[in-house]
């Protein structure tokens, strides 16, 4: 429990340099930094210690900012190619043969779809979306330790709980506002004390619901270039088949026919 205690005493050192009333935004924090937007007054200090303590665990904030690329497959039923410094994705879909390549910052693209390209403004428009909506569920399921203080994100500290497996964890709860695919969603996220990494997660479909619509594992982490990732988890579900890369050529994200990942 070394984690925890660390973890105790700062909170311990910021309540007693802490005058009565203060927020969650009185706690400085120079490693990790939250993203624009991120809902510091509402959040609690504790829970962003744990937040700040799992990004360090991960491999730190300076080396998921130089995350460059990163290709995974989700549920078997798509592969992605991200270029996080560009925000250039590709999607391809197997099982019919479509692909997306957009810019999920620019909102720019193409997509081929039943053997020809989507040329027509608004039914590209429609895909683009579709496709940045693909990313943004993909993603989540990827790398979401990383983005527990996003723009939109408010951070509960919930306390110590069990997990399926038996062991101890540090539960945090994320709510929602004005971002992503369905805001309305929550998740708790289970922290495992003694290294800092999440373990396991619990979705509610609604986030005034009592209890969760699925709770599953986030195991099996692997280090990718510095990053500890979580892929090919013990429930067989989510992310597999994870790849980073230092350089791709940019016919990954410009060419309908995808060139080999090395």
């Amino acid at each position: 429990m070394k984690n925890r205690t660390a973890i105790a005493l700062i909170l311990l050192m910021i309540t007693a340099c802490s005058q009565p009333g203060e927020k969650a935004n009185d706690v400085i924090t120079i490693s990790n930094p939250p993203e624009e937007g991120f809902n510091t007054e509402s959040s609690d200090k504790e829970a962003i210690l744990w937040a700040d303590a799992v990004m360090q665990a991960m491999g730190g904030r300076k080396n998921w900012d130089q995350l460059h690329y990163v290709s995974w497959n989700f549920f078997g039923a798509r592969d992605l190619v991200w270029d996080k410094q560009t925000g250039r994705v590709r999607i391809d879909f197997p099982r019919d043969s479509s692909i997306f390549l957009v810019n999920i910052n620019t909102m720019d693209g193409k997509v081929w779809r039943k053997g020809q390209e989507i040329t027509n403004p608004d039914s590209l428009k429609k895909y683009v979306e579709r496709a940045k909506g693909i990313w943004i569920n993909d993603a989540y399921w990827l790398v979401m330790p990383f983005k527990l203080k996003d723009s939109g994100v408010t951070l509960k500290y919930i306390g110590e709980s069990t997990m399926i497996n038996g062991k101890a964890a540090q539960v945090l709860e994320l709510t929602f506002k004005g971002v992503g695919n369905t805001p309305q969603n929550k998740y708790e996220v289970f922290i495992d004390p003694t290294d800092s990494l999440v373990k396991q997660w619990a979705y509610y479909k609604e986030a005034d619901q009592d209890s969760a619509s699925a709770i599953w594992p986030w195991d099996n982490y692997k280090n990718y270039n510095g990053l500890l990732l979580s892929a090919d988890r013990s429930d067989n579900k989510g992310p597999k088949n994870v790849k980073v890369f230092e350089e791709l050529p940019d016919k990954v994200f410009e060419d309908f026919q995808l060139p080999v990942l090395e």
